[in-house]
């Protein structure tokens, strides 16, 4: 039994402490962009977050904004990002991408843990 739980201390460990979100160099290129024309960058970083709404029931938002107790931080090549707790969970694993094409710009975000996603890229459902 000891054993046991000693594993299941590890996996949850594991999860608390796997970034929830990465960047591909596209977004991140993007998101240096953007930060680089901020009138006060300093302190602000990539807030990734789910919200209800959407047309699958929640979606997606990216802001800039300042850290906050109970964040999770991370650094995605030298991109500072935060997410709160409550959408770590819903995060978790999945990769945000931007795309400057003619007919689909915008960030898009892939969630490995979405069961219905929305074709805009911006809202999902678990």
């Amino acid at each position: 039994v000891d054993c046991r739980l000693n594993l299941v201390y590890l996996f949850l460990m594991e999860q608390q402490t796997q970034d929830c979100v990465t960047l591909t160099p596209e977004a991140v290129a993007e998101v240096q962009r953007m930060i680089a024309a901020e009138v006060k960058p300093e302190g602000k970083a990539l807030r990734v977050y789910v919200e209800q709404g959407g047309c699958s029931g929640m979606q997606y938002g990216l802001v800039f904004d300042e850290k906050r107790d109970n964040d999770r931080e991370m650094d995605c090549a030298g991109v500072p990002v935060v997410v709160d707790a409550i959408s770590a969970d819903f995060l978790r694993g999945s990769v945000v991408n931007f795309s400057d094409d003619l007919n689909d710009s915008g960030f898009k975000i892939t969630n490995p843990n979405a069961k219905v996603s929305c074709g805009c890229g911006k809202s999902f459902e678990v």
